[in-house]
């Protein structure tokens, strides 16, 4: 298990205060789990993964892989680069072009302190050859092979020492949309065959989705929420979370009260029940996060009752989370349709099946589950320096 602790890491800059690129950084990864750091560019991950690997020294915190403290300021613990037995992938490869394929996996066991024999050496390498299906290429050159060829050899590079820990920094970043969709496969496939305890930086949403366990995601040099992919997306606490991990509308409203157990609040679609895992004040203003595909579009009314127009509700009341609207824009984009959808004053992105016909300038019905308008808890100031 990897476990991250209080971790803090400051550049000094020549004018003005400190960067601060990692601040009270905390986590920790069971044994054979695959966890991402995943944020925008400059929001602290590369420099937690290069504190990880020793490749950098923090001014403070704790870093123990397996019960071994490799990192700690207050033990003045620092385990350098080369005795921790960690694995890394960096953005560029870094395959040695001179050597081949096979040259280049065997190169990490060559230079160890107690070197296998040039049998054991050769086991070694053809099994790591043959996990990342690249066996039958063991004496081309490395120049010679393809960007999703050169990213399996730089993985198989990393593995054949047996790390107790992968560290793949953005491994996928300078290939094609095609190869990086079918390279996530192959990364999740290996990771899981050979259990590794694993952790990954990536800007991609896309990949942090599809590969991990557990995301942390990263902002100004902090971790602004933890979670499963599916939590993490289902249920962001921040706006910052919600708008970075796929696309949202953000409604405001004034909270109207409780009632049967839902928060209700009254925003420019009407009166919406809503989800919130904190109490909310009556009156006080909130930010509501409504995913696009969870946005139910009907040409007819819906069966639980009457909609209400123009995002006005009649005197006579009317029931919760549906409206009606003017198709305003349509794409479509093969497997789904994206509707810009005007609703009174306001303007609500919303995702339907392709079967739907619904013109521009039509009247459309909405419907949103209460468990998907979920209210966000205000972002953080940055305190970082600008």
């Amino acid at each position: 298990m990897l476990s991250v602790k209080s971790l803090n890491t400051e550049y000094k800059t020549p004018r003005g205060p400190p960067v601060k690129a990692a601040q009270d950084v905390a986590f920790e990864v069971p044994k054979g789990k695959l966890f991402t750091l995943l944020g925008p560019s400059g929001c602290g991950k590369t420099t937690i993964l290069r504190s990880i690997a020793g490749l950098e020294r923090p001014n403070s915190g704790e870093i123990e892989v397996d019960g071994r403290v490799v990192y700690s300021s207050s033990r003045r613990v620092f385990v350098p680069l080369n005795r921790r037995n960690f694995g890394m992938v960096f953005q560029s490869y870094a395959i040695w072009p001179h050597m081949t394929v096979y040259e280049n996996t065997a190169f990490p066991l060559q230079v160890r302190k107690t070197r296998p024999t040039r049998a054991q050496i050769k086991d070694k390498v053809m099994s790591m050859l043959n996990v990342v299906a690249l066996d039958h290429l063991a004496d081309r050159d490395a120049t010679k092979l393809s960007g999703g060829q050169q990213q399996r050899l730089a993985l198989a590079r990393a593995l054949v020492m047996e790390p107790e820990l992968l560290l793949l920094d953005e491994p996928l970043s300078n290939l094609d949309a095609k190869l990086r969709d079918r390279m996530r496969f192959e990364i999740k496939r290996i990771q899981r065959e050979l259990g590794l305890t694993t952790v990954y930086v990536t800007h991609d949403q896309a990949e942090a989705l599809a590969l991990s366990h557990e995301i942390a995601v990263m902002n100004d040099g902090k971790i602004v929420q933890i979670g499963s992919p599916r939590a993490i997306y289902e249920k962001p606490r921040t706006k910052f979370v919600a708008e970075f991990i796929g696309t949202s509308n953000f409604i405001e409203g004034s909270v109207l009260g409780q009632d049967n157990g839902r928060w209700h609040v009254r925003c420019l679609l009407g009166d919406l029940a809503v989800q919130s895992d904190t109490p909310l004040a009556k009156g006080s203003t909130v930010t509501i996060s409504i995913r696009p595909e969870n946005i139910g579009l009907s040409e007819d009314p819906f069966v639980d009752g009457a909609p209400f127009a123009g995002g006005a509700p009649p005197a006579g009341g009317a029931p919760p989370n549906c409206c009606i609207g003017i198709v305003d824009q349509k794409v479509f984009l093969g497997d789904f349709i994206d509707f810009r959808i005007k609703v009174g004053d306001t303007m609500v992105l919303a995702r339907g099946h392709p079967m739907l016909r619904m013109p521009v300038g039509d009247s459309v019905n909405l419907r949103i589950d209460p468990e998907n308008c979920i209210v966000l808890a205000p972002d953080e100031p940055s305190e970082r320096a600008p």
